[in-house]
């Protein structure tokens, strides 16, 4: 379980420069014009800086608020149930279209007072975003839909070139950290993914810092290699705020290197992008690599 010990001191090594207004305003500007959310915002990353000036986002679609209230995340809780937005798409084809966007991450807030979760949300946007930018892949990062197996085989049915689930920490951490989520639930999904769908490249995340052990890390990878995922990102949790879990440890530079050698040399991954301020969607254009060195 994740205990209340003192918050360790923040090491040099995550310390990020606020970003400069004129760096990332035109794509702020961009998405205030086309009133759309990021989850680079919402969730408060430390890489808006970095993304926004070389003109990417991750959006965060049926948002901004969440039907979940996951003591890690930063993003605002709203169980209330509220309609979808049908110009939403739209509007995010013509960002990944003015963008110029080679490839395009669209993940969402979990919308469990949804029959489909949402799917069909994701659905309209990778078809709006297919008429306005036909050549620009795109990667999801998707709730688990509750275990609604239907509802994920109408997301996959538009053929996502990427699908993304974060299993997000250890077994043993899940009732602390994801309290509505189900560790062999979030495995199903990605496994039902690649054997369903088997052209498209599956990828998870997880955090580090929440009073996991090394050796669960390692359980961890090896439980998402053996359910065939391909790509894997391994990130240090920051607290958000005095309201959210606090920091158990902070990982080192040297460890974070270790996970991503003993992913790739050994387990088996496709890529494992590992580092302190790695999130789910950092570097992801670098799938577009993956995909032409192990076509399928």
């Amino acid at each position: 379980m994740v205990t209340s010990q003192p918050t360790p001191t923040k090491p040099e090594w995550l310390r990020v420069k606020a970003p400069q207004r004129e760096r990332i305003g035109a794509v702020a500007d961009l998405l205030v014009d086309l009133k759309l959310n990021t989850v680079c915002q919402e969730a408060s990353c430390p890489n808006i800086g970095e993304c926004f000036a070389g003109g990417t986002a991750t959006f965060l679609i049926m948002g901004p608020g969440c039907t979940r209230a996951c003591p890690y995340c930063d993003i605002d809780f709203d169980k209330s149930v509220r309609s979808l937005d049908p110009s939403e798409p739209e509007r995010l084809g013509e960002a990944v279209s003015r963008m110029e966007l080679s490839h395009v991450v669209i993940t969402s807030v979990n919308r469990d007072d949804l029959s489909d979760g949402g799917a069909s949300q994701f659905v309209a946007c990778i078809e709006a975003v297919r008429r306005r930018s036909p050549l620009t892949t795109i990667e999801l990062l998707i709730p688990d839909f509750c275990g609604n197996w239907e509802a994920l085989a109408a997301v996959m049915a538009a053929a996502p070139e990427v699908l993304n689930h974060n299993i997000e920490t250890v077994p043993r951490l899940y009732r602390q950290v994801r309290p509505q989520g189900i560790y062999k639930r979030s495995l199903e999904l990605l496994q039902r993914v690649h054997e369903s769908w088997p052209r498209t490249y599956t990828k998870s995340g997880l955090m580090v810092g929440l009073g996991e052990h090394d050796a669960e890390v390692d359980d961890v990878l090896r439980d998402l290699r053996a359910h065939a995922v391909d790509i894997v990102t391994i990130g240090q949790y920051l607290s958000p705020g005095p309201k959210h879990l606090p920091v158990q440890r902070f990982v080192t530079p040297a460890q974070f290197e270790g996970f991503r050698l003993h992913g790739e040399d050994h387990l088996g991954f496709l890529q494992v992008v590992s580092s302190p301020l790695t999130r789910s969607s950092y570097h992801a254009g670098e799938v577009q690599r993956l995909m032409r060195e192990f076509p399928r």
